[in-house]
C-alpha cells in the first residue's frame, strides 16, 4: 500500500481546547493560561495504514498523540528481522523519547487508519518548563509507557505458539466490549510473537475450530472471544 503524504492528510490545526479526547491526552490538565504559551501550530493529521510516522534514528522534531487507531512501534534485530516491540492506541504518545535524545528510538507505522496530533518539540519542552501540570502528564506517560512495555515483553514473549497468540488476543481487546478483540496481519502478528506466519494462522485457525474465538469478518481481524478460560488454559 502506497502511504498518503503528509499534506494530503492534514486535517487543519488542532483545537486542543475542545478536543473530544482531551481527557486522555497529554494536555487534559492544562488551564486556559497554559494554552497561551503554544506558539507554534499543532496540526491535526490523518495517515493510511503502512504510513510511517516516524524512523528509527531519524531527527526528532515532534511528539505524536494517537487519537484514533492503531500504530506500531518496529525495530530491526541484529539479523535483519523486524520485530514489532509494542502496539498503540488512542490516548497513547509516540516519540516520548524525543524528551531524551536527539532521534527516535524505532519505526512508528501506522497498523490501520490513524489520526494524530503532531506537537512540535519546542512546545512540549516550553510547557514542560513553565507549567508543572504537563511535567506530571508526562511523568505519567513515562510510567505508562514502561509498564507497558514490560507487560508486552511478559505477555507476548515467553510461552508456546498457543500461549503468546492467546496473550495477544486478550492484550487487544477493545475497551468497549472486553468480548471483542481486534488483530492485525498475520505477518505483523508473526513480527509481534516471534513467530512464523504459518505457525499464527495454524495456532488461530485451531482457536477457531476449537470454539475458543469467532471472526466477525471476512479478513480475519475482528473476533469475538467465546471463551477466555480456554484459550489461555495450558493444551492437553
Amino acid at each position: 500500500m502506497i502511504p498518503i503524504k503528509t499534506e494530503s492528510a492534514w486535517r487543519g490545526t488542532a483545537d486542543c481546547r475542545a478536543c473530544g479526547i482531551r481527557d486522555m491526552v497529554l494536555f487534559a490538565d492544562l488551564h486556559e493560561d497554559d494554552f497561551n504559551l503554544i506558539h507554534a501550530p499543532i496540526d491535526d493529521l490523518e495517515y493510511a495504514p503502512g504510513h510511517a510516522l516516524v524512523r528509527m534514528g531519524e531527527t526528532a522534531t515532534s511528539l505524536f498523540t494517537l487519537r484514533a487507531g492503531m500504530v506500531k512501534l518496529v525495530r530491526n534485530t541484529v539479523d535483519g528481522r523486524q520485530r514489532i516491540v509494542r502496539v498503540l492506541r488512542s490516548g497513547d504518545v509516540i516519540g516520548l523519547e524525543a524528551l531524551m535524545g536527539p532521534t527516535y528510538d524505532a519505526d512508528a507505522i501506522a497498523l490501520t487508519s490513524v489520526r494524530v496530533c503532531r506537537l512540535p518539540l519546542q512546545v512540549i519542552q516550553r510547557l514542560n518548563r513553565e507549567t508543572p501540570r504537563l511535567h506530571q502528564r508526562l511523568l505519567e506517560r513515562w510510567h505508562r509507557s514502561l509498564k507497558e512495555a514490560d507487560d508486552w515483553l511478559a505477555d507476548l514473549n515467553f510461552g508456546n505458539a498457543r500461549q503468546r497468540l492467546a496473550g495477544l488476543i486478550l492484550k487487544m481487546r477493545t475497551d468497549q466490549d472486553p468480548s471483542l478483540c481486534t488483530l492485525f496481519s498475520r505477518e505483523d502478528m508473526g513480527a509481534m510473537l516471534d513467530l512464523k506466519l504459518e505457525t499464527v494462522s495454524r495456532t488461530l485457525n485451531a482457536f477457531v475450530r476449537e470454539g475458543l474465538i469467532e471472526p466477525m469478518d471476512r479478513i480475519g481481524r475482528a473476533y469475538r472471544i467465546v471463551d477466555a478460560a480456554r484459550l489461555t488454559a495450558p493444551k492437553d
